[in-house]
C-alpha cells in the first residue's frame, strides 16, 4: 500500500476532538483520522448508490419488494434476544 501525506487545516476544537477521540479508541491521530475518513466516504457511496437504485421506484414497489423476500424465510422464529 502507498503512503501519502494529506495536510489539512481543522478548527482547534475539532483537532482536540480528534485528538479525545483517538486517546479514548487507543488509536493514533492517523489512524483514527483515516477510519473516520473512511467510515464517512463510504456512507456517502452508499446514499448515493442507494439514491440512484431507488429514485423511480414508488413507496408500494419498494415495500412488495420487501414482502417478497420476507415471505421467502421459512423459519419465522424471533430470538429472545430480538424482541421487545
Amino acid at each position: 500500500m502507498a503512503v501519502n501525506t494529506m495536510t489539512i487545516r481543522i478548527p482547534k476544537e475539532l483537532k482536540e476532538r480528534i485528538e479525545n477521540t483517538a486517546v479514548l479508541q487507543g488509536v493514533s491521530i492517523n489512524q483514527f483520522a483515516v477510519y473516520a475518513f473512511t467510515k464517512e466516504l463510504s456512507e456517502m457511496e452508499n446514499s448515493r448508490y442507494f439514491t440512484n437504485y431507488l429514485k423511480n421506484q414508488n413507496r408500494e414497489d419498494i415495500i412488495a419488494g420487501f414482502d417478497t423476500v420476507m415471505n421467502k424465510i421459512t423459519d419465522r422464529e424471533v430470538e429472545s434476544w430480538d424482541t421487545v
